[in-house]
């Protein structure tokens, strides 16, 4: 299982802005982020959809931060779970992307893609 986990995500922090979150997101090609404090400390999750959401309702997407659009009840996984395992969280809870963490550290993350990704490659090695 360990290779679909991404190392690779866009991190951010609860007081960072929403402009600053689709930015990130923008930069590095990506549609979700982890919220973390800072001891890598799990706290949210933003997907460009919360982000979207968020917009239509009243604020300001340079000074609101990240905290009052991300999910703060965040579906996790553990870097022991295998592919299918996180194949049914993501389908079944009806989510872009699961964290995995390790006594609430954020290890990586695993998004649709990234299951999609892994079972095009088993199935072109067929």
């Amino acid at each position: 299982m360990l290779e679909v986990i991404k190392s690779n995500f866009v991190s951010l922090k609860p007081d960072d802005t929403v402009k600053k979150a689709l930015d990130e997101m923008e930069k590095n090609k990506k549609s979700v982020a982890v919220v973390v404090d800072e001891e890598n400390n799990l706290k949210g999750i933003i997907v460009k959809s919360d982000i979207f959401k968020f917009l239509r309702t009243e604020g300001h997407i340079i000074t609101c931060p990240v905290e009052w659009a991300m999910t703060k009840e965040v579906i996790t996984a553990k870097k022991e779970d295998d592919i299918l395992t996180i194949a049914k969280i993501l389908r079944e809870k009806d989510i872009t992307a699961v964290p995995i963490v390790e006594k609430e550290k954020v290890l990586g993350l695993v998004s649709l893609e990234d299951v999609v990704d892994y079972f095009i490659k088993i199935m072109e090695k067929k």
